[in-house]
């Protein structure tokens, strides 16, 4: 855009409010190393010794926001959630309460917590990474706000390694780790491949939202993960038995299509998938012969 304004303006100035991907000097970043199956008990003993307090806590998924608050309300930890589920009323409801106090933690989904603004948040808790690296810059922008200072608290598992990778290359720095005495997380227990959306359980994708390629270094017991079986082969094919390749996106017509493939899934086919592009005859309807 400032290439083509350079073209096109006689002496334009640029105006940047806030450098790109910054987050404020007022929030302490902090990493605690745990097992993926503790991050629940650790959070529940941050907030009774008075660590964590009042907090907006992260999940990736709606499911997990849910199962998450009904934890800690049976930790005994006044908690609520938020996610893209919950009727208005009822987001209003729980960020309200959060705010008055009636409950301490609200959990949410980063979709539900767009446009939040709660008046000196004290803590934002990642209890899972975001897949895309951007998305922790608006989490913790939550806290720290109206020159209140505020603390941005993230549990990292071994499964997590190359998303804090992604995040950490888009600071421009590292993240200070600290683990808490009694949750010192197993170093023997491997890294397992992070289930995104329903319908894409088991693929892991690159770190951070980014393109893969990175470097990778170790964290904890981390193993790369191998091709498995059924896995999308590169250059956009589909593997034998598998799910699509990367780049072979819905509505794309697949190699049986362009190779005029078996005739009954042709005309099987449902309109949209572009698998077999043979028109099928209506009843009472006769196709056009070439030469007729």
């Amino acid at each position: 855009i400032r290439q083509l304004a350079d073209g096109l303006l006689r002496d334009p100035a640029f105006v940047q409010v806030t450098p790109k991907n910054t987050t404020a000097d007022l929030v302490r970043q902090v990493i605690h190393p745990v097992d993926r199956e503790r991050k629940r008990e650790l959070l529940s003993h941050l907030i009774r010794t008075g660590r964590i307090d009042q907090a907006l806590v992260f999940t990736r998924t709606k499911h997990g926001a849910n199962r998450l608050s009904q934890q800690l309300e049976r930790d005994g930890i006044n908690a609520a959630a938020i996610h893209g589920n919950k009727s208005q009323s009822q987001r209003v409801r729980a960020l309200s309460d959060l705010k008055s106090g009636r409950v301490a933690i609200l959990v949410a989904t980063d979709v539900a917590a767009r446009g939040l603004d709660i008046e000196a948040l004290p803590h934002v808790v990642n209890y899972e990474l975001p897949t895309v690296a951007e998305d922790y810059i608006h989490r913790i922008g939550r806290t720290g706000r109206a020159g209140v200072d505020g603390d941005a608290v993230s549990l990292v598992c071994v499964d997590e390694a190359p998303l804090l990778r992604g995040i950490e290359k888009l600071l421009g720095r590292g993240i200070p780790a600290e683990t808490i005495s009694g949750f010192e997380p197993d170093r023997s227990i491997p890294a397992e491949p992070i289930k995104f959306r329903s319908g894409m359980a088991g693929h892991q994708g690159p770190p951070g939202g980014q393109r893969p390629g990175g470097s990778q270094r170790s964290f904890g017991g981390q193993r790369p993960a191998g091709r498995g079986a059924g896995s999308p082969a590169r250059g956009g094919s589909p593997s034998r038995g598998g799910s699509p390749a990367r780049g072979g996106g819905f509505g794309q017509a697949g190699p049986a299509a362009r190779r005029g493939g078996h005739p009954t899934a042709q005309r099987n086919a449902p309109s949209g998938t572009g698998i077999g592009s043979q028109r099928v005859a209506l009843p009472g309807e006769r196709l056009a012969r070439q030469g007729r």
